[in-house]
């Protein structure tokens, strides 16, 4: 997510399936308290999660 990637791009790279990737992301969103993933990416840098 932080660097940009579509759901489909992320399964790829990963080599799990996109609707695996769904329900990841939206556990984040969920535990960032975030309404998006640009919220969850902001928290995770500030929170040096992420560079």
């Amino acid at each position: 997510m932080a660097y940009g990637l579509r759901n489909e791009e992320i399964a790829d790279k990963l080599f799990i399936s996109e609707s695996t990737v769904k329900t990841h992301v939206h556990r984040i969103l969920q535990k960032c308290n975030a309404q998006d993933r640009t919220q969850a990416v902001v928290f995770a840098i500030r929170n040096g999660i992420v560079k």
